[in-house]
């Protein structure tokens, strides 16, 4: 069994998965998003939030706002972070707009409400919301790295900078999320960052760190024959004839 200094969260709008990694050993947490509800079909946010915080009553859990205007927005923080006492509130820099919320996470961080401000993707962003913060109170700060990883930039130089500019904020923690595979976690694990988010179809691949090459190669080869035993086989069609363009036609045409 592999152990890590850093926190995995699952990263999922789906119960049954969220029930399943409850008990999964890796597992110290769980985010979701507005997309991933979307796309699990989820049409009560609040019934869903809570039945998610029944579920896992002692893991830490992130909710996301879904307000567009500055002052719905922390009223729906407020609410969401009186669910449940392991309930982090996600709350971007800016809304759809680009207004800036900056003074909202102000508020809400001098309340004591635990945030995760989320979709971080600068140094200079960071650097604009930390002195809004309240260096007592408990925050996480998600950048997204998979999404940085796929403009073509290396994400580990920002994350390891940006672990250095929490020196000052001892309950900060420093989250590596939109991971794209399993070794972002080592990745993740090696800039400093606190905790990574994986989706479940990520964290079952956790089953092969370590495993041996040679006999994940053989059972590669294995899954790709098993595959084409699904295809119609080669020998059920005629072989098409294949001619030389030097040969010369017989008086048959062949």
């Amino acid at each position: 069994m592999h152990s890590f200094s850093i926190k995995l969260f699952a990263d999922t709008a789906d119960l049954s998965s969220i029930l399943s990694l409850q008990r999964h050993p890796f597992v110290n947490g769980f985010t979701t998003n507005p997309s991933l509800m979307r796309k699990a079909g989820i049409s009560n946010y609040e019934s869903f939030a809570r039945m998610v915080l029944q579920a896992v009553p002692v893991k830490p859990v992130s909710f996301e706002v879904l307000a567009e205007e500055a002052p719905m927005i922390e009223r729906q923080a407020r609410t969401i972070a009186s669910w449940a006492p392991n309930t982090s509130v996600k709350i971007t820099l800016t809304d759809r707009r680009g207004r800036s919320l900056l003074p909202t996470i102000e508020r809400l961080s001098a309340s004591g409400i635990p945030l995760n401000i989320t979709a971080l993707f600068t140094l200079e962003q960071l650097a604009a919301v930390l002195p809004r913060l309240d260096p007592t109170q408990s925050v996480i700060l998600s950048v997204f790295a998979g999404r940085i990883a796929d403009t073509g930039r290396d994400p580990v130089p920002m994350l390891r900078a940006a672990r250095a500019m929490l020196a000052n904020f001892p309950r900060a923690q420093l989250l590596w999320a939109s991971s794209r595979e399993v070794f972002n976690l080592f990745q993740a694990e090696s800039a400093g960052c606190h905790i990574i988010t994986m989706p479940p179809a990520l964290i079952d691949k956790l089953s092969n760190l370590g495993k041996d090459l040679n006999l994940f190669a053989q059972e590669t080869v294995e899954s790709f024959y098993r595959d084409a035993e699904s295809c119609p086989a080669f020998t059920s069609h005629p072989q098409p004839v294949i001619r030389h363009p030097d040969r010369k036609r017989t008086a048959s045409g062949l």
